[in-house]
């Protein structure tokens, strides 16, 4: 069975937006592209490169399919030629080669190699290419790929690359529709510019508990009951 897995890059409010650069969408008229690539360090390229390693197919929305699509096709992969990055064309070669499950009213447009429709029911096409067997579903940006997995409880892991900044508007990582759900901790970093990396499973239900008095005050009953009557 394959697991699908998300690798986000989000903001202390949230926010996912167009972390790469100011062109990258301005939906919204958001005005802080490229909010990622300023802090960019070395440390969170290993954990992208940790990501990688798992064997893994893409899952897509149309807007991040076609700006992977933009890019990574184009970057040189000949190492002799003028512009040429070792690890540009490491991702490059990669994202060509494995499958692209995308999200799109417009099939018939998806040019790059290897990409694959989901179709009109994309809940139910993601809950039967859970049950082929085959690599990881890794999602990237696609926040309403995110908003459909979070809403009918598809997500089996999210790392989370949170950077130290309040982005205010723009597309938001979790939506008001998000099935409650436990997650589990399995991994936490902090690199040097103060991004948290954490890494979460998928386990259970949401626990609760109280910390009200076993036998409630006259005053807490009043309060429930006036509660109840707004």
């Amino acid at each position: 069975m394959r697991r699908i897995v998300v690798s986000a890059f989000v903001s202390l409010d949230g926010v996912m937006q167009a972390p790469g650069g100011p062109e990258e969408d301005r939906a919204g008229g958001f005005a802080h592209g490229g909010w990622l690539a300023a802090r960019w360090e070395e440390e969170i390229g290993q954990v992208i490169d940790e990501v990688f390693e798992t064997p893994f197919d893409l899952l897509l929305g149309r807007r991040t399919y076609d700006i992977f699509a933009a890019h990574w096709p184009y970057v040189e992969k000949d190492p002799s030629a003028e512009g040429y990055d070792e690890g540009s064309a490491k991702i490059g070669l990669l994202f060509d080669g494995i499958t692209k499950f995308v999200a799109t009213h417009r099939p018939d447009t998806l040019a790059w190699e290897n990409s694959r429709a989901l179709g009109q029911d994309v809940a139910g096409a993601l809950r039967r290419l859970k049950q082929e067997d085959g690599p990881d579903l890794l999602v990237q940006g696609s926040t309403e790929i995110i908003q459909i997995l979070l809403q009918n409880d598809l997500l089996d892991e999210m790392t989370l690359i949170i950077a130290p900044l309040i982005l205010g508007k723009g597309k938001k990582l979790f939506g008001s529709g998000a099935v409650p759900a436990g997650l589990k901790l399995v991994k936490s970093s902090t690199t040097p510019k103060g991004v948290i990396v954490a890494r979460y499973l998928r386990e259970g239900d949401v626990e609760t508990a109280s910390f009200a008095l076993e036998t409630p005050t006259e005053a807490e009953l009043e309060r429930r009951k006036a509660w109840q009557a707004s």
